[in-house]
């Protein structure tokens, strides 16, 4: 890889002649102007190589980062435990969050509070964008048993209520991506181990209770309150709804309360005639905001 040159401090950019190094060059200049003589300069040279030495002595203070909770990371002056519930909850489902590695380090992501809800058994994370049989075993025989589902919206996928009265196996498995949408449908469409288990959505007239994101339309829902819609229907009972959804409304709450905004969906801004940003040239988005536009109108 090849290295920048550094421009000199003030004054435009020096070209430095081929093979000479910019030492060198400055002491031929001291010479021109009777600025010094070579032993001087080679003094001076050697005087500041010491110096340059002694600072890889000096002691680095390592960064501070704020204390996180254990249980939902949280930095621990704003934790949401009171918000979690006591006991995890019981549930029969195994539950699988395939996380696009660029969710892991934001602030606010919804996976955390979702595992400290659930069993550490019942609740796995996995990250990464490939998948395969090599990779993940584990993963790979989930997703050829006859009981995992796949929840990810398409033209091919059942409403996963309807899908439970007739499924002749009752699922006991259920995977969920988590990332941006775009995330979301690299790491569906380029992993074939996730077209092999049953494609099933949420047909749900709720609108999302995570606010301060944005999302393209009034419809879409954040990884967690996806997770407790479809936990809640698989396992028959509106409570686990209800008690996932806390930490996410008290996180939202915290955030508003201290500066943060109430992000209103695409399809809201677009259909009200308040999106402030002018149409994409990129023409993939630009057919993506077209769609929108078309969704709203019909």
């Amino acid at each position: 890889m090849e290295l920048e040159k550094e421009a000199p401090m003030g004054g435009d950019p020096v070209a430095w002649p081929p093979g000479t190094s910019r030492c060198q060059t400055r002491n031929e200049e001291d010479r021109q102007e009777g600025g010094g003589s070579p032993a001087a300069a080679a003094l001076n040279a050697e005087e500041a190589g010491a110096s340059a030495d002694g600072l890889w002595e000096l002691p680095v203070e390592p960064t501070d980062r704020r204390p996180e909770c254990s249980r939902c990371s949280r930095p621990q002056k704003v934790c949401l435990c009171p918000f979690l519930p006591v006991h995890p909850l019981h549930i029969s489902t195994n539950l699988y969050i395939i996380q696009h590695p660029a969710e892991e380090n934001k602030v606010l992501r919804t996976v955390p509070l979702l595992a400290a809800c659930l069993p550490q058994d019942k609740c796995k994370v996995k990250i990464g964008r490939r998948f395969s049989e090599e990779r993940d075993p584990e993963l790979s025989a989930i997703c050829r048993k006859s009981g995992t589902l796949i929840l990810y919206p398409g033209a091919e996928a059942a409403n996963l209520e309807e899908f439970i009265l007739d499924s002749p196996i009752y699922p006991s498995t259920i995977i969920i991506i988590d990332g941006t949408w775009s995330q979301a449908k690299d790491i569906f469409y380029k992993n074939s181990l996730f077209r092999l288990p049953k494609q099933v959505q949420l047909k749900t007239s709720i609108s999302s209770q995570y606010v301060i994101r944005m999302q393209p339309t009034n419809r879409c829902l954040s990884t967690l309150e996806c997770a407790a819609v479809a936990l809640s229907i698989l396992e028959k009972n509106n409570y686990i709804q209800e008690t996932l959804l806390r930490p996410l409304q008290a996180l939202c709450s915290f955030q508003l309360q201290h500066g943060a905004q109430i992000r209103l969906s695409k399809e809201h801004l677009l259909k009200n005639g308040l999106y402030p940003k002018p149409m994409p040239k990129n023409k993939r988005k630009l057919r993506k905001m077209e769609l929108l536009m078309k969704s709203i109108k019909i």
